[in-house]
């Protein structure tokens, strides 16, 4: 009765997909209403950011959001993104204050509000910075009060930090800066400051600028220091303590470190316990199901075709520490295959994807008793968005030949491979550095190349 009732449920919601996906697609989890904190934060930091968020709703209704700028990171919105935005924004404005003009600047979170609390690291971070509960203090991405599309058209411009190109609903807007540890893509090119710079954590090339202008001011402004506690702990995670940190994460670290109400102690001892508290907060996943693992470093966008008929597709990621047999087994309701793909396809309609792709990662031990890291690569190609089923049927093809075909990765077909459903596949392989970083690419680059024109 339960399964039937399912398929029934299943039924009406792909009955009334295209109705929902008009209202939901663009604003995943709008319905969500903003609420007074139960806490409000203490300290310099938590009462800028809360006044600062008020002051830019306050503008944007009096018709003013051409005097804001954007300090936004990836829409995976982890500690190092978040924390590199807020740090910007923080400074835009306390650097200007004495200026004719002084800027205005706020930090936007591309991710829901409640999805903050699905990175477990991020809220311990931020209530070590004794920020407000729930979030009140910062600006997500479904408390913006206009659609990125128009609103990026209204806005000064945006900084991209921890991420090399805005995604395609900010491309309307100008990019004045730009801040990320990855590979150059050519966006923004009269941006200022434009860096790119090979480090473990962005966080570290942002605090460098602000450190470097502030200190060129003819009065330092004040600097709280639960920001720099909050800068300390983004180098941390990303670096394992400074375990991978480069010689620049390190020596920003320092500066940063010597003034905050750390600076009595040693730099090494402090990150190392810093990344060892947030490295064992985010492994506490175990209470999170299925769709909140697919949700809670869910990246995507919209990508080009050669075809006129179909030019873009919307292609997302997600990054999951179990495999696909503990998934099933203990974050779906029913313990069942179809009960996986189920809840997968009911959150990608929700953000209305063309091709998803979920990057599991475990640990498991070979005949021998060592060691072995695993990773799994699951392919869905949807047809209710905007291709048809010969189009999906073409573009998993060649997505899933541009994956199989790639010397590196020399993937294996799933275990449970032959009870997958039309347009589904999952593979393993073991190449443990093989993360998003290198498959995203891999895939995007086979999109790009698809170019198949069937009628409709």
């Amino acid at each position: 009765m339960r399964i039937s009732h399912l398929a029934a449920v299943l039924a009406a919601t792909a009955a009334n997909a295209s109705a929902i996906q008009q209202v939901m697609k663009a604003r995943p989890d709008a319905t969500l209403a903003a609420a007074r904190p139960k806490e409000t934060g203490v300290g310099h930091f938590s009462e800028w950011s809360r006044e600062n968020k008020r002051q830019f709703l306050i503008d944007w209704q009096n018709e003013r959001s051409s005097e804001w700028i954007l300090v936004m990171g990836n829409e995976g919105g982890d500690l190092d993104s978040m924390t590199s935005a807020l740090t910007w924004a923080y400074h835009l404005q306390h650097s200007t204050q004495n200026d004719t003009h002084p800027v205005k600047a706020i930090a936007l979170l591309q991710t829901p509000t409640d999805a903050l609390d699905l990175r477990p690291e991020n809220k311990l971070a931020l209530d070590n910075s004794k920020m407000s509960s729930g979030h009140s203090d910062l600006l997500t991405l479904d408390e913006l009060p206009e659609d990125p599309d128009t609103l990026a058209e209204a806005i000064k411009g945006i900084v991209l930090v921890d991420h090399p190109i805005p995604l395609r609903k900010w491309r309307k807007a100008p990019i004045l800066s730009i801040f990320d540890h990855h590979k150059d893509s050519g966006a923004g090119q009269d941006a200022k400051p434009r860096v790119f710079e090979k480090v473990a954590s962005c966080t570290s090339l942002v605090a460098r600028q602000m450190l470097d202008e502030l200190e060129k001011l003819p009065e330092e402004y004040h600097m709280p220091h639960e920001l720099l506690e909050l800068i300390l702990s983004a180098i941390a995670i990303d670096s394992g303590g400074l375990e991978s940190a480069t010689k620049e994460d390190r020596k920003i670290a320092q500066r940063v470190l010597t003034r905050s109400n750390w600076r009595e102690s040693d730099l090494s001892d402090k990150m190392e316990a810093l990344a060892k508290k947030l490295k064992d907060a985010k492994k506490d996943l175990d209470h999170l199901g299925l769709r909140d693992l697919l949700r809670r470093d869910w990246k995507g966008d919209l990508v080009d075709t050669p075809s006129p008929r179909t030019p873009t597709v919307s292609l997302g990621f997600s990054s999951i520490p179990y495999s696909m047999d503990e998934q099933i087994k203990n974050k779906t309701e029913f313990g069942e295959l179809f009960d996986w793909f189920a809840i997968e396809a009911a959150w990608t309609a929700q953000v209305g994807a063309d091709i998803s792709v979920a990057l599991n990662k475990y640990k498991t031990r070979d005949d021998k008793g060592k060691k072995q890291k695993i990773r799994e690569i699951v392919l869905c190609v949807r047809t209710d968005v905007r291709i048809n089923a010969n189009q999906a049927d073409s573009l998993f093809e060649t997505v899933s030949e541009a994956i199989e075909a790639d010397e590196f990765l020399k993937v294996k077909r799933w275990h449970r491979a032959g009870e997958l459903g039309t347009r589904q596949m999952v593979w393993t392989h073991e190449q443990e550095e093989a993360g998003r970083k290198v498959i995203r690419p891999i895939v995007e680059a086979a999109v790009e190349a698809w170019d198949m024109e069937v009628p409709t």
